[in-house]
């Protein structure tokens, strides 16, 4: 048997640091912890452990600061990066700073374990960091362990070049996970060019991608630039790639091989550096077993693998969402930021999301132009977005013209209070239909009103109903 791993541990959690000690103990493995990171820089100066596990927020020097110390000085040792602050820049920058790993809090203590025996397997092998200053982050949020899956397989391929597929239904955000993967990465200089090719008849998708001559076919009067010659040097997104045509999945598969092709009626063979990140909402592995997709093609574009979950897999991060896409509403037609109650958000938080995210998006644009006031209620929420009430129904409509005519009345700032302004009008309305409908016999008008033929009788002369 060998020396037990020497891991060490900075965390300005108490809490943490015990747990972590006490299951490295367990995994018979040499433990030692650190309150601040500059408490590790010094000890660093004497030996070195075999495996790092640092935290990213930390009073005086953080995680990242600390990363970049230590790729400076320590480019062989493995750390692993753990933070209850998880989003894509800390998952990025983690990587691009050399991370080994990055855990989001809370964490499973026996995966921590497997990834320190993991990391100090790796040990030797220098990372290649980069910078992650400077480069805009997409608005991808969540906080769920399917959205951690996507920013982490973000962070590692923030070094690369490779071929994606990423796969998920519609509206789930498949061209942001795109952009992001452009942006970190070393194309991010280059453009990035998106192509929906479902958007494209079939006859002049060939067109689009690869371009053509003038003269090549009737009605191109000049020469026509492609997509692929458009992202040379950057990146190139294929959306809804499923939907291609065999015989332009043969032209593809070939531009994956070779980085050339010829435009439509063109005699050159032209060259291109591109990076194809492809997406689609189908089973391409069913396509292919069905004929309907090229097995090689499949291959060629499957090196790596990204799903982006449904909303319904991930609710706990749709308040978030919806706060932040309010915000962009407001700001994009004018108006007033607004808020959610904590009736409407309970609501929309239980509703299943089929459009996921794109419908989100466009739920809080449709709710701010539509909700009164600046706080969206229960009753706000239409039927089809899991509403109790129909966006078009008439006690939605009801509502809305009371809470309109409420902020009128504030607006007047008259003295006497909403209630003692609306109560004698709302008891007049109430009382008028009940008669009607019971044609005028009071007694019959009570029951409906829930209240006594005395009290009716009493309500009808203070409101002057007589």
């Amino acid at each position: 048997m060998g020396e037990p791993l020497r891991v060490w541990v900075v965390d300005d959690d108490h809490s943490v640091r015990w747990v972590l000690e006490k299951a490295l103990h367990q995994a018979d493995m040499k433990a030692q912890t650190f309150e601040r990171g500059e408490h590790l820089l010094d000890a660093l100066a004497v030996e070195q452990p075999d495996v790092l596990i640092t935290d990213v927020r930390m009073p005086g020097m953080d995680g990242m600061t600390l990363l970049a110390r230590l790729s400076e000085r320590y480019p062989h040792l493995p750390i692993i990066v753990i933070t209850a602050h998880t989003d894509l820049e800390n998952a990025v920058a983690a990587y691009q700073g050399g991370a080994f790993e990055y855990l989001p809090k809370p964490f499973d203590v026996d995966e921590v374990v497997e990834l320190v025996r993991k990391a100090a397997g790796d040990r030797g092998s220098p990372s290649l960091r980069t910078s992650a200053q400077g480069k805009k982050i997409p608005s991808l949020i969540g906080k769920a362990p399917a959205m951690q899956d996507v920013f982490r397989s973000i962070g590692r391929l923030a070094r690369s070049s490779m071929t994606v597929l990423i796969t998920g239904e519609s509206g789930t955000g498949k061209e942001l996970v795109a952009k992001a993967l452009h942006q970190h990465s070393p194309r991010a200089g280059g453009p990035f060019v998106a192509l929906n090719t479902s958007a494209i008849a079939a006859e002049l998708l060939e067109s689009e991608l690869f371009g053509h001559e003038r003269g090549s076919f009737t009605g191109a009067d000049a020469r026509r630039i492609g997509r692929f010659e458009q992202a040379n040097g950057g990146t190139l997104f294929l959306d809804e790639i499923g939907d291609m045509s065999p015989a332009l999945q043969t032209r593809l598969l070939r531009v994956l091989a070779e980085s050339e092709f010829y435009r439509v009626g063109g005699q050159a063979s032209i060259k291109v550096d591109v990076r194809v990140i492809a997406a689609t909402n189908q089973d391409l592995a069913r396509a292919v077993k069905e004929k309907r997709f090229r097995e090689d093609l499949y291959h060629r574009l499957n090196v790596i693998r990204i799903n982006t979950p449904p909303l319904r897999h991930r609710r706990q991060d749709i308040p978030e969402l919806l706060q932040h896409y309010l915000a962009d509403a407001g700001k994009e037609l004018g108006t007033q930021e607004k808020s959610l109650s904590s009736e409407a958000m309970s609501m929309l938080q239980g509703y299943d999301w089929p459009g996921n995210v794109r419908q989100l998006v466009n739920a809080t644009r449709r709710l701010t132009v539509t909700a009164p006031g600046g706080v969206i209620t229960a009753v706000d929420i239409p039927e089809d977005l899991g509403g109790q009430f129909p966006g078009s129904g008439a006690q939605a409509e009801w509502t809305q013209s009371l809470a309109f005519w409420a902020e009128e009345i504030l607006r007047q700032e008259k003295s006497e209070s909403l209630v003692d302004a609306a109560l004698p009008e709302f008891e007049k309305t109430l009382i008028r239909i009940a008669l009607n409908k019971a044609k005028g016999h009071r007694q019959q008008a009570a029951k409906m009103l829930g209240w006594g033929r005395n009290t009716l009788t009493r309500k009808i002369r203070s409101l002057n109903l007589d």
